[in-house]
C-alpha cells in the first residue's frame, strides 16, 4: 500500500511537471526554438505526460497487482525512463547540443521495458487467479 501512494504522488509531481513544461515550451520557448526543436520538445512532453498518466493507473491498480514486485519494477523503469528520455529531450531542444540524443534511447528502453514488467506483474494475478479458481 505505501508503493501505491508513492507513486500516486510521483505520478502527481511528474504529471503537474509535463503541464509546466507543455506550458513553458508553448509559450516561452516557441518563439526562441526553431521547429524541430520545439518538436523534439514537445516528443520530450508528450512521453512525460503518457508514463505520469500510466504511472497515475498503476498507482490506482490492484493491491493485488502490487504483490507482485514487476509493480515496483515497473514504477522505477517509467519514472527512469521520464528523466532520461523526456530529460535528455528537452536539454537537447534547449542546448541544441546533439549529443545529447545518444542517451534519449536509454530511456526509451526503460519505458519499454517497464510495460514489460507491468505485463508481467499482471501474469502473476492471472496465474494466481487460475490457481484459486
Amino acid at each position: 500500500m505505501r508503493m501505491q501512494i508513492r507513486t500516486i504522488q510521483i505520478a502527481a509531481l511528474l504529471g503537474g511537471l509535463a503541464v509546466a513544461l507543455g506550458a513553458f515550451g508553448a509559450h516561452s520557448l516557441k518563439p526562441r526554438l526553431s521547429e524541430d526543436m520545439l518538436l523534439i520538445f514537445e516528443t520530450g512532453v508528450r512521453y512525460h505526460f503518457y508514463h505520469a498518466l500510466a504511472l497515475l493507473a498503476l498507482g490506482l491498480a490492484s493491491t493485488r497487482l502490487w504483490q507482485s514486485p514487476w509493480a515496483t519494477r515497473c514504477c522505477t523503469l517509467w519514472t527512469l525512463g521520464i528523466t532520461i528520455f523526456s530529460g535528455s529531450l528537452y536539454l537537447l531542444a534547449i542546448t541544441g547540443v546533439k549529443k545529447l540524443g545518444a542517451i534519449t534511447p536509454v530511456g526509451g528502453v526503460a519505458f519499454i521495458l517497464g510495460w514489460i514488467c507491468l505485463a508481467l506483474a499482471a501474469s502473476s494475478l492471472r496465474a494466481d487467479s487460475a490457481e484459486s479458481g
